[in-house]
């Protein structure tokens, strides 16, 4: 059974840092690119990063370029999502999720269904 467990959310400052990590299990971690999805309240789901099988290629929403990292430890099976100079527009639920290859397939919000399998999520507030 596919699993994606995301931690290490909570409350920061704006301007603050944090790092998420999302554990993974149930299948070959190093065979899949992988994303990261938030959703905001009242709001719809968004894409935010995407990685490829061996990290070499990284793709971010022009709304955390630069200020957001994603990153791969293949061997501990775990997907990360830096983040840094937070901004209150980034409070959301932040999910892992998995590709269907591994290539990334998943680059814009519209092309979320292609996921074929995601975590529970992990709420991130950034308020003072």
């Amino acid at each position: 059974e596919v699993q994606l467990v995301e931690s290490g959310g909570g409350l920061v400052q704006p301007g603050g840092s944090l790092r998420v990590p999302c554990a993974a299990s149930g299948f070959t971690f190093n065979d899949y690119a992988m994303s990261w999805v938030r959703q905001s309240p009242g709001k719809g789901l968004e894409w935010v990063s995407s990685i490829n099988w061996n990290g070499g290629n990284t793709y971010y929403a022009e709304s955390i370029k630069g200020r957001f990292t994603i990153s791969r430890d293949n061997a501990k099976n775990t997907l990360y999502l830096q983040m840094n100079s937070l901004k209150s527009e980034d409070s959301a639920v932040y999910y892992c999720a998995k590709n269907p290859a591994p290539q990334v397939v998943v680059t814009t919000s519209s092309k979320l269904n292609a996921l074929d399998a995601w975590g529970q999520g992990t709420l991130v507030t950034v308020s003072s």
